[in-house]
C-alpha cells in the first residue's frame, strides 16, 4: 500500500499569511483601543484648530485637530486629533474635554471610544482565518 501526500496549496499559505498579518495588525492594538474604550488616561481640554476631512464615493469623514492640555498641565500635545469628532461637533477655537490614553495621534472624549470593537473583530478574524488553514494543513497531510 503506497501512501500520498498531498502538496502544501498554495491558497492554505495564503490563508495562513493572511491570519497571521491580521494579527500583526490587531494585536498591538488591543491594549490601547481597551484603554480607550475605558477612557483611560490623562483628563484635560482639547482645543479643535483644523477640520480635516476626506470625501470618499458618497460620503464624507471629518475629523478635528488641534492641542491637547491635561488638567494638571504635565501633558500638552499639538496636532492631534479628537477620536469620533465630526463637522458638527465643534468649531475652531472651541474647547471640549478629552482624554490622553498614549496614542500617538489621537485623543479621546471622556466617553471612551467603540473602536475596540473593530479591533477585536480584526484579531478574532486572524485567528479564524489560521485556524481553518491549520484545518487544511492538517488535512492535506493525512
Amino acid at each position: 500500500m503506497t501512501v500520498t501526500k498531498r502538496r502544501l496549496s498554495g491558497f492554505t499559505v495564503a490563508l495562513a499569511v493572511a491570519g497571521l498579518l491580521l494579527l500583526f495588525v490587531s494585536v498591538p492594538e488591543l491594549g490601547p483601543a481597551i484603554r480607550a474604550a475605558r477612557a483611560d488616561g490623562a483628563s484635560g481640554v482639547f482645543t479643535a484648530k483644523q477640520l480635516r476631512c476626506v470625501q470618499h464615493p458618497g460620503h464624507e469623514s471629518c475629523v478635528w485637530a488641534g492641542d491637547f492640555s491635561s488638567a494638571d498641565g504635565r501633558v500638552r500635545r499639538q496636532d492631534v486629533e479628537l477620536y469620533g469628532s465630526d463637522r458638527d461637533v465643534l468649531a475652531a477655537g472651541q474647547t471640549t474635554a478629552a482624554v490622553d490614553t498614549g496614542r500617538k495621534s489621537r485623543v479621546y472624549g471622556p466617553d471612551g471610544s467603540g473602536e475596540w470593537m473593530f479591533t477585536g473583530l480584526l484579531a478574532l478574524s486572524g485567528v479564524g482565518v489560521l485556524v481553518v488553514a491549520a484545518r487544511r494543513l492538517r488535512r492535506s497531510r493525512d
